[in-house]
């Protein structure tokens, strides 16, 4: 058996979870840049999952819109090799530079590119974002669970009716995204042998487990085990992007549908600096065009009735507060950059000498365990494959749950950027729930490594532009005409004992909804 020892579990942990990353350094300056000018009726700023479903229910409704990318394209197929690799990472992987987070590793600098993760660096916490078309959608692991009616309406305003999203706008997004889970076939075959421990200690220590939905046609990963496919799926080379395809991201369901209609423009490469009201009540957007290093080469204005700020929890949160602290947007609600929630994330490698995980190990999530009945301490644990390493007897272990901890952004005028200010214990009774439920499962002779306790971290950033407190149920913020937030951004700073993606995006479907009937032909 090879050696296992805290560094090699340290390091596959951070390939499989992205721990190593840093955020971008400066931008490159170009000299004598032009300016040019653009005018459109609507513009969304990302293309994740509240501006994916912002695009395609406001094309439907026969509104053109553009939507802006800060990242590029990642075209998936059968065998491709688009996407990086986890164990051997490269400058795909990174934003514009990268240097590791994690304690025993040493620097390996990338060439600059407008790669997949970024680390927004904050105070007592950092905020892993994505960048390209599809957002946040192409290197998450799939889980797409819908919370419980009890755990939702204590962590959301009463007006926001969980019965009709639970008839109307949960299902709608589980269509969109065609959500299935795993087929007992596929795991019961070699790789998914630690996806079955995980289960069966996880029942033994008393606790439920179900399968998770998940946005994926797994049929590719059945198509893997018969060598019709190279493996992505089954060896859980699945992390930052699969190559093979199959999965359903934003930019191959609602972006892809938008795009359809003919009334949308996707813009990749195109990083917003600034926002602004122009005294007409119309909104100025300030653009770098960048090329895939970095460099800036062109600069846009654009100018248009409707805004949609939709650039991920923390690109939305910070336009904002630059532009409220520069006076480009006036009187913004004093709520902004608070309720910042980090929805309880911890993830754990879990090495043991009473089973042997096998390797290289199926991904991306097969099982799940929820412990709902207390809406206060409710929380979700997960099993997610290593990528392709060495058998090192060792797995993940991930928790989330709803949090009573907040933080907030301030604004540092010398650096003209807002920064998360965070309690380190903030979510201790919350984690010390889930550290109890892994120890659980893990059962004797294991060895867990909190690895969000050793680089804190959170890959669900929610709140900033809150629900309640910055915006409506809508979206809609308070006293600006034609200004909408439809991302994490516009969440209580928690998703109900869930990941956040599937709650996002049915809180954005609900939303245009409303936007379409009442909105559109007036504010839009």
């Amino acid at each position: 058996m090879p050696t296992v020892n805290r560094r090699s579990v340290l390091r596959g942990a951070a390939a499989a979870t992205g721990l190593t990353l840093v955020g971008a350094g400066t931008g490159i300056a170009a000299n004598r840049v032009r300016t040019t000018r653009e005018e459109h009726r609507v513009v969304i700023i990302g293309s994740g999952f509240g501006g994916g479903v912002s695009a395609l229910r406001l094309t439907q409704a026969g509104v053109p819109v553009l939507v802006l990318e800060r990242g590029l394209r990642w075209p998936s197929g059968p065998n491709a090799e688009t996407f990086p690799h986890a164990t051997s990472p490269d400058k795909r992987l990174f934003w514009l530079g990268s240097a590791p987070s994690l304690p025993f590793l040493p620097d390996v600098p990338f060439e600059r590119y407008t790669g997949l993760l970024e680390r927004v660096a904050g105070k007592g916490m950092d905020i892993m974002c994505a960048a390209g078309v599809g957002g946040g959608s192409l290197v998450y692991q799939g889980m797409t669970l819908q919370p419980a009616k009890e755990v939702f309406n204590s962590c959301f305003p009463e007006q926001l009716d969980w019965d009709l999203m639970n008839r109307v706008h949960y299902p709608r997004v589980a269509r969109v995204l065609g959500l299935q889970t795993a087929p007992d076939e596929l795991i019961a075959s070699k790789t998914y042998k630690a996806s079955r421990i995980f289960a069966r200690n996880a029942q033994r220590a008393g606790f439920s487990v179900e399968k998770i939905p998940m946005p994926i046609d797994w049929s590719f990963a059945l198509r893997e085990l018969t060598g019709e496919l190279k493996p992505s799926y089954t060896n859980g080379d699945c992390a930052m992007g699969v190559n093979n395809g199959g999965k359903h991201s934003v930019d191959v369901t609602y972006i892809a549908a938008a795009e359809a209609t003919g009334l949308c423009t996707v813009a990749t490469l195109h990083k917003v600096t600034d926002v602004a009201k122009l005294p007409d009540g119309r909104w100025e957007v300030r653009v770098d065009r960048l090329t895939t290093g970095g460099a800036v080469v062109e600069q846009k204005v654009i100018t248009a009735g409707t805004l949609v700020m939709a650039a991920g929890q923390a690109g939305t949160t910070k336009l904002l507060m630059r532009a409220a602290a520069k006076g480009a947007i006036p009187d913004l609600p004093d709520g902004l950059g608070t309720n910042w929630g980090s929805n309880g994330d911890r993830i754990y490698t879990w090495t043991t000498l009473a089973e042997d995980f096998g390797a290289p190990q199926g991904g991306p999530v097969v099982y799940g365990s929820k412990e709902w009945d207390d809406p206060a301490t409710a929380n979700t644990v997960i099993q997610a494959s290593l990528p392709p390493l060495p058998n090192l007897r060792t797995t993940m272990l991930v928790g989330y749950g709803v949090s009573a901890g907040r933080g907030r952004f301030t604004y540092d005028a010398r650096t003209d950027d807002a920064v998360l200010q965070w309690d380190t214990k903030a979510d201790a009774p919350l984690s010390k729930r889930i550290h109890e439920r892994i120890t659980a499962v893990a059962g004797p002779l294991s060895t867990l490594i909190d690895t969000t306790g050793i680089a804190p971290n959170t890959w669900h950033p929610l709140g900033g532009a809150s629900m309640g407190i910055v915006c409506d149920l809508e979206g809609r913020v308070r006293g600006h005409r034609g200004l909408y937030v439809l991302d994490g951004a516009l969440m209580p700073g928690t998703s109900a004992a869930c990941n956040p993606s599937m709650t996002i995006a049915a809180v954005a479907e609900r939303a245009l909804d409303e936007i379409v009937r009442k909105d559109v032909g007036t504010v839009i």
